[in-house]
Formats: structure tokens, C-alpha cells, sequence
């Protein structure tokens, strides 16, 4: 192997190491926290007067003790194979059935799927459906309900890649392999199938197949949008590229088949030229007015806030990355619109010298507010945890209800993560504000 390539393969290996363990020496949610009042502190005072105003500007409201709105999908344990971990969920077109996928352990394998008929108020696992392989999937499996252009709605998971041969979990004879893995169901989640990644492998392909392959990833899709003329866009992230160091790139994709074939990926945010920012995660999603797409990005160095970048063309081209609002700051941003325009978008906060209650907040606030640079209107604290958390799904029931999934450390006596979802609608925050 070639010696500039070392490097690179210790960072693409660290977290498939981690998540073998089944444990996870420094937790994301605190690491997340030190890095802000590090950000905090490495300020200048300008900066930080700046974020203190738009601190002071936005009311925070608290959730996280309200156990009343919490409903535990998966119960975390000491078991390593109970720590449950990165979820992320689909509704379907009838607004109330409900899917979750996530994985075991922090970035580890994927396995576990639950179904809800009811919006999300019960849960039944049917992890017992899905293809043999599907448990070697790896890292942050993520799902999309999609349509193609005959009208046909599709149930896609995918996931980073399949377990090299050291990891392997469920020995398959003649297993795909190879970046996002995916599989996929027809008939709403009943029946699931396999299809080949993405970014196919030869069975023991070597590590400079590894590390060539166009859709070589950290996470898969954090995001997928929808396109004016009916395809699909679709975001990910990962390492800056063979030989070099010290920085991400956001990709995208896409597809105009409804998620069977996706186009080369194309660098939509190279790290290397935003002044050693590390843009990933990112979220993208429309303007109201529909002219527009916004992708929200963490920003792994935790220099500061988090970023953000417009396309007018329909992602052909992106506007340069920059500071998002402070309220915004934080990692794998998700959200939804409400009926009066306003936007909710929930992440793992890491907003620096923030006040909120918890570490998994709800940012509201409008499009413009993220457009021009504004706090927003509100933060809301939705849980705590003792350790580890906060990937989140969001949904906007017909009643109003605001659905958000995430994963927490959610018992004093539990070392594994439970998934758990939180349940709230604007009405209510609305109101704890006017108090």
C-alpha cells in the first residue's frame, strides 16, 4: 500500500473500530459541547457579542422533562446489542404509517426496522422481513419513500457500505458489497428486497478499490430532495479524497428513476476551500416559494456555527458556504414545514455558549431567518441524555402533531441508547411562549 494512503484508511476504518467495541469512549453529544465553548472562547469579541444577541433573541421553551410526550421505540440495556442508535423514519402517504430504521451500536451495523399504523404512538419490530444481508449493512442505515416517474411509490433504505470481511456479522455465501447498500420494498413495507450498491465491490476487493469507488462515503444520503422535473437529489459526505487530509466534501446524486440508478456524484461543498471548515450532514429541502434549494451542513471542526448554501438552479450549482444563524448550530439537521410557512428543523445542538435545557432542540423560525442571517423565533429543548444522542426524524401529522424520533441514553441504568420519539404541535409551543 501506498504510504500517503495510511492515513486516510485509519479515518475510514476509526468508526467501523468504535462501533465493534459496541461502545463509544467519547460520546458525539458531549463532544459536541466542549467543542462549542471551545468555539466560544477561541471568539473574538465582536463574534461573541454577535451571538449573544442572537442568543438573547430567541426564546427558549423546555420539553425534556415532559414525559407525557415521549414514546420509547427500542429500549436500550448493558446488552451491546441493545444500543440502539442513529435512527431515522418515513411516513407514508396516508400520514400515519410510520417507519423507523436505525442501527446497533454508535455507527455500527444496521438490523433493527419498527412499523407504526397509529402516527407513531405504537411501535411493532419487524426486523424478521428484511433480507439476510440487510444486517451488514453499516452505519446510519437511512430511509426514503420515493416515487418514480410512472407514479409508483418505493420504501428505499440505504447505508454507508456492507461490513468489510472482519466485521461481518451474518455470513452470506457470494454477499454484495460495497458502498451504499440499499434494499428496497414495493408494497409499503410488507416485503423488502436487496438490490446492489450503489457503489459495487468486487468480494474482496482491495483497499484502493475501497477508496476509489465514486460513492465512497462516511454517511449515506442525509438528505434527498425532490426536483422540478420529478427526479431526486440526493446529499452525502465524506473524506476530502485519496492523499489528502484534513477536510470533507458534501457530494450529491441524482436520480431520475425513483432510486434504482443514481448519476456519478459531484462535489457540492469541498472543505478544502471554506478556510479548514469541515462541511457534512446536510440537509437540504426547498424555499417556500419552491425557486430555491437551502442545504444546512454541520461543521465537524466546530469552529463556530454550522453552515449553509442556496442553489437557484436546482443544485447545478451552490452558492459558497457560510455561517448559519447561531440557533441553527448543531449536527444532522432534519425538518418540515408548518401550514402558516414556518419552519421546524431539529438537530443535536452545538450552538456555542447555548442555554437550552437539552441537547436535542427544535429550531423555529422562517425561511428568510435562514436566508438573512436571523436567530428565529424559538429553540426547544425535546430531551436530555446521559450520554450519547440525537439523530433525528421528523413528521407533521394532519392533526398538527409534531412527530420527532431521535436516540438517547435514556435510563440511569441503561448503557445502551434507546430510540425514543417526542411528540409536541406549534399550538403548544405557541402558547408556552406567550407565558
Amino acid at each position: 500500500m501506498q504510504p500517503h494512503l495510511l492515513p486516510l484508511l485509519f479515518v475510514l476504518l476509526l468508526p467501523s473500530i468504535a462501533c465493534a467495541r459496541g461502545t463509544v469512549a467519547k460520546p458525539e453529544v458531549a463532544n459536541a459541547a466542549k467543542a462549542s465553548r471551545r468555539a466560544w472562547m477561541d471568539a473574538s469579541a465582536e463574534q461573541q457579542a454577535a451571538w449573544q444577541a442572537e442568543r438573547d433573541a430567541i426564546t427558549n421553551i423546555d420539553l425534556a422533562s415532559d414525559t407525557a410526550r415521549q414514546v420509547v421505540i427500542a429500549h436500550g440495556s448493558p446488552d451491546p446489542e441493545a444500543y440502539h442508535a442513529h435512527p431515522t423514519t418515513a411516513l407514508l402517504a396516508d400520514d400515519k404509517t410510520m417507519f423507523c430504521v436505525w442501527n446497533i451500536g454508535h455507527g455500527g451495523h444496521a438490523g433493527p426496522m419498527a412499523r407504526s399504523d397509529d402516527g407513531g404512538l405504537t411501535w411493532t419490530r419487524i426486523d424478521e422481513v428484511l433480507p439476510p444481508n440487510y444486517v451488514n449493512f453499516h452505519n446510519c442505515p437511512s430511509i426514503y419513500r420515493l416515487t418514480d416517474p410512472e407514479g409508483k411509490e418505493r420504501l428505499w433504505v440505504f447505508a454507508a457500505s456492507t461490513a468489510r470481511p472482519d466485521q461481518v456479522i451474518n455470513k452470506i455465501p457470494g454477499r454484495l458489497e460495497g458502498y451504499m447498500p440499499r434494499i428496497v420494498s414495493e408494497d409499503d413495507g410488507k416485503k423488502w428486497r436487496e438490490e446492489p450498491p450503489l457503489g459495487p465491490l468486487p468480494a474482496g476487493a482491495t483497499t484502493k478499490e475501497w477508496l476509489e469507488n465514486p460513492f465512497r462515503c462516511i454517511m449515506t444520503f442525509s438528505s434527498i430532495v425532490r426536483l422540478k422535473d420529478g427526479s431526486y437529489l440526493g446529499m452525502f459526505h465524506r473524506g476530502s479524497g485519496v492523499g489528502e487530509e484534513g477536510t470533507l466534501q458534501v457530494l450529491q446524486t441524482i436520480t431520475r428513476d425513483g432510486g434504482f440508478t443514481w448519476s456519478e456524484p459531484v462535489i457540492a461543498c469541498d472543505g478544502s476551500q471554506l478556510d479548514g471548515k469541515h462541511p457534512c450532514e446536510p440537509y437540504v429541502f426547498r424555499s417556500p416559494d419552491g425557486d430555491e434549494l437551502c442545504c444546512l451542513m454541520r461543521e465537524n471542526r466546530r469552529s463556530g456555527t454550522s453552515l449553509v448554501m442556496f442553489s437557484r438552479d436546482e443544485g447545478k450549482t451552490w452558492s459558497r458556504a457560510v455561517d448559519a444563524p447561531w440557533g441553527l448550530t448543531g449536527d444532522r439537521h432534519h425538518g418540515i414545514y408548518l401550514p402558516d410557512g414556518r419552519l421546524v428543523i431539529v438537530f443535536r445542538n452545538a450552538s456555542p455558549n447555548s442555554r437550552d435545557k437539552a441537547g436535542f432542540i427544535a429550531w423555529v423560525g422562517t425561511y428568510d431567518d435562514i436566508k438573512q442571517g436571523r436567530p428565529g423565533q424559538y429553540r426547544v429543548s425535546l430531551l436530555k441524555t446521559l450520554k450519547d444522542g440525537f439523530y433525528p426524524g421528523i413528521h407533521l401529522l394532519p392533526d398538527g402533531t409534531i412527530v420527532v424520533t431521535t436516540y438517547a441514553n435514556y435510563r440511569e441504568e441503561d448503557v445502551g441508547c434507546s430510540i425514543v420519539s417526542v411528540r409536541f404541535t406549534i399550538a403548544e409551543i405557541d402558547a408556552l411562549a406567550a407565558k
